[in-house]
């Protein structure tokens, strides 16, 4: 079932902004037994990111509202996922967004992917991706409807038979993965690229990192090339539904894992 402004309906009006130029902000949240993991994070995000693009935010009461209905028709298993995208509406002329005062947002509920559970108890496998992203400071950390970077990506990980890539920016700084991020450990510190001129500054990232100084571990955030993180003790990548899952390979680099990725995942699914 598929939720749009409160409505159960599949279908838009093909003049929203979001089909027709990528004009708004989306998340993806992870529910457990009916309940929706750190929504908090999700809603600020997607506050900053509205701001940014200058878009009227929407009713948030009503959005819980509307979340609260689409939980209702979601699967029953005790994890699943929500979307919650959100568009500035249709009207404006050409790019303008002027007039645009409707936004609208839509909710949809979806099973939880069964290979995340592999991947956090076996470790992934990633390759390195050829394409990069490019530089853009005025999108960098926000989670916008045009993804049209990582469906490239994406689908050259897909040729290449790699689940995931590591991605790298134009001046070939480490950034993230097709759909995740990217935290590695060296010693007692976790390391983390910067998010302030490409990819997205995803929750579950911010949770994990906020969460090392409780196990003993400082954090460290900067650009940093591909032979730092091979040179690391272990790697994880982390995006909202999947939480967090440690990196086995990356191409012919193998890594091994301990109990890190258990913890913060367990902590992570607790709140």
């Amino acid at each position: 079932m598929i939720w749009i402004n409160g409505e159960p309906r599949d279908t838009t009006n093909v003049t929203d902004r979001s089909f027709q130029y990528g004009d708004g902000v989306f998340t993806t949240v992870l529910v457990k037994d009916q309940k929706l993991i750190h929504w908090d994070a999700h809603q600020q995000r997607l506050i900053a990111g509205l701001s940014r693009l200058h878009i009227t935010p929407p009713d948030w009461h009503l959005v819980s509202a509307w979340i609260s209905s689409a939980l209702k028709c979601a699967p029953s298993d005790s994890l699943s996922g929500i979307k919650v995208h959100i568009s500035r509406g249709s009207g404006g002329r050409g790019y303008s967004p002027l007039g645009c005062q409707n936004t609208l947002v839509t909710v949809s509920g979806f099973a939880y992917p069964k290979h995340y559970l592999e991947w956090f108890e076996q470790g992934v496998e990633l390759g390195v991706c050829h394409q990069t992203l490019g530089i853009n400071p005025l999108l960098a950390g926000i989670k916008h409807n045009n993804r049209l970077e990582q469906v490239l990506l994406k689908s050259e990980m897909d040729q290449a038979g790699f689940a995931d890539g590591i991605v790298c920016d134009l001046d070939g700084y480490v950034t993230e993965t097709t759909m995740a991020n990217l935290i590695w450990r060296k010693g007692e510190s976790l390391f983390s690229p910067k998010i302030d001129r490409a990819g997205v500054e995803g929750t579950a990232r911010n949770y994990m990192l906020a969460r090392a100084a409780d196990l003993g571990l400082s954090v460290e955030l900067s650009r940093y090339k591909m032979q730092s993180l091979l040179e690391a003790d272990e790697v994880y990548i982390t995006n909202a539904v999947l939480g967090i899952a440690p990196v086995r390979k990356i191409e012919q680099h193998a890594f091994s894992f301990s109990n890190l990725a258990e913890q913060l995942r367990k902590s992570y699914m607790s709140c």
